[in-house]
């Protein structure tokens, strides 16, 4: 493997050399810009979670099937997925490179696991990608009419308000990719800038729900709406599903290992504090707007987390936010993209893709894999096209791609806790630039490592159970219902067909195991 011939920072620190010569050791060249820092990491995986879009979309869908006593799935799932980023934490210290499900289920479980980890990852974020593209459509009608551009109707599910969202979506994809392909240090400017903006509108948000606030938090112990399931805890596990669509992603610190100084240290540290500040603020809010919806009824349901700030801030700061909304799902997608083109670059890099050599150059005056960020942001606006054809398939299709990513994250934690009984980790203890010692779970490793795989094999259970009122609530599709088992089946035979074989790639190498 060549190096390429990449300009390096005018002078160039202790610890980014370092770095480069860490990379090296796992049988890779530096060829992307090392320039991410501390903030600039944590933002890539607080702008995936981006819950000021997701809540903000998906309040309705908890509130509808749990009523207000839905609140206690969020600390639920909290906890499942911090179990799982406490292992992400642990790994991602031993080996910091680009492709962090690719690598880290590669390093811990084989090539077919490594390579099926990718895969499942890399599908489900081209779709998350498209989803969040097309949240456009939900803000900016509601900003300015001029958005409007195809029709009259606003409406997600309506002819032009599906191939208005199209044509916005289209053209923040363009504009997401254009910025992916320039570098990661523009990249990470209008990243921060978004992700402190978004950050701002959460506590402002925040502040005019307690501030507006007509009953107490008691509210929570509400059962309220129980939902059209026999027996409240079905309808519980149920609303369970807005806050599993919401908490992932946090790992995105993981994919841009090789652009951050020092990753051993900082992606741990940041991948625990994405997921940390986007559960703290997002709890805050969906209490924040519990306690002072205008009423607890089926319009909350309906209106959710917009009917509630429309009440309380009113049409002007009503619309000041739903700008923010628009820059957080900007970053979102910037993010998400972002993620999967060092995902793509990664496996490439290792021959695991078709035209592998196209998809693992890095431009040498950028350090920007450009040609996975163009694929990438092709197949999105591709995938979009279908909401113009039926809106139903496509939310599904947003829905079930969180399957693929719980999958993903199970082909790292599974393998890791196998890993584990065979004494794993072993060896000299992970440091970093400086000599210190790193994050590890030393002896609770095994039994965090258990309950991580426990959650997530529930979790993708719950995700992909056949459930009518989820996948196919106008009745019009009784197949959709059982989206799940049939993504998942097909994204493995698709997988199955797609597996290298034959081709050389380099012997998974185990430094600092």
């Amino acid at each position: 493997m060549t190096l390429a011939s990449s300009t390096p920072p005018a002078t160039p620190s202790p610890t980014t050399g370092h770095d480069a010569d860490d990379l090296s050791e796992f049988g890779y060249d530096q060829q992307l810009h090392r320039s991410l820092g501390k903030f600039a990491s944590f933002a890539a995986g607080f702008s995936f979670v981006s819950i000021l879009t997701t809540v903000f979309q998906l309040f309705g869908l908890g509130f509808g099937f749990g009523g207000p006593a839905f609140f206690w799935t969020w600390p639920i799932v909290y906890v499942g997925q911090l179990l799982v980023a406490l292992c992400f934490a642990e790994i991602a210290a031993r080996y910091p490179l680009s492709g962090a499900i690719y690598q880290w289920s590669r390093r811990m479980g084989g090539e077919v696991i490594g390579w099926f980890g990718g895969w499942f990852m890399m599908i489900a974020q081209i779709v998350t990608a498209s989803a969040a593209a097309i949240a456009l459509q939900v803000v900016l009608p509601s900003v300015w009419t001029g958005f409007q551009i195809i029709g009259d109707d606003p409406t997600l599910t309506s002819t032009s308000g599906a191939a208005n969202a199209v044509l916005l979506g289209s053209i923040l994809l363009v504009i997401v990719t254009a910025i992916n392909c320039v570098g990661v240090r523009w990249m990470s400017r209008v990243n921060n800038i978004g992700v402190t903006c978004e950050l701002v509108g959460v506590v402002a948000v925040i502040l005019a729900l307690f501030t507006h606030a007509k009953r107490g938090p008691d509210v929570v112990f509400d059962t309220g709406i129980p939902g059209q399931q026999p027996g409240y805890i079905w309808a519980f596990i149920v609303s369970g599903l807005m806050a599993a669509y919401v908490m992932v992603g946090f790992g995105s610190a993981g994919e841009l290992a090789e652009e951050t100084r020092n990753p051993r240290r900082v992606a741990p540290r940041t991948i625990r504090m994405a997921l940390t500040v986007s559960a703290l603020g997002g709890g805050l809010m969906l209490l924040g707007a519990l306690m002072a919806a205008p009423t607890l009824d089926e319009e909350l349901a309906t209106g959710g987390l917009p009917y509630v700030l429309d009440s309380v801030l009113g049409s002007f700061w009503g619309k000041v936010l739903l700008c923010d909304v628009a820059v957080a799902i900007f970053i979102c997608t910037l993010a998400i993209q972002t993620a999967c083109s060092r995902l793509m670059f990664s496996m490439a890099r290792d021959n695991r893709l078709p035209f592998s050599k196209t998809l693992s150059h890095v431009n040498s005056r950028t350090g920007t894999p450009i040609a996975p960020a163009i694929l990438i942001g092709v197949l999105c606006i591709g995938i979009l096209v279908i909401n113009v054809g039926n809106s139903a398939i496509f939310a599904t299709l947003a829905s079930v791609c969180i399957i693929l990513i719980y999958l993903a994250y199970l082909a790292v934690t599974g393998p890791m806790l196998y890993r584990r009984f065979q004494g794993w980790p072993k060896g000299t203890v992970a440091t970093d630039a400086a000599g210190k010692k790193l994050f590890g779970l030393g002896r609770f490793g095994i039994v965090i490592n258990i309950l991580a795989v426990v959650y997530g094999t529930l979790m993708v259970i719950n995700l992909a159970w056949p459930r009518a009122e989820v996948f196919d609530p106008s009745g019009e599709m009784p197949i959709l219902r059982w989206a799940g088992p049939i993504c998942i089946v097909a994204t493995v035979l698709v997988g199955i067909a797609c597996f290298p074989r034959g081709k050389e790639h380099p012997k998974p190498v185990t430094v600092g195991a």
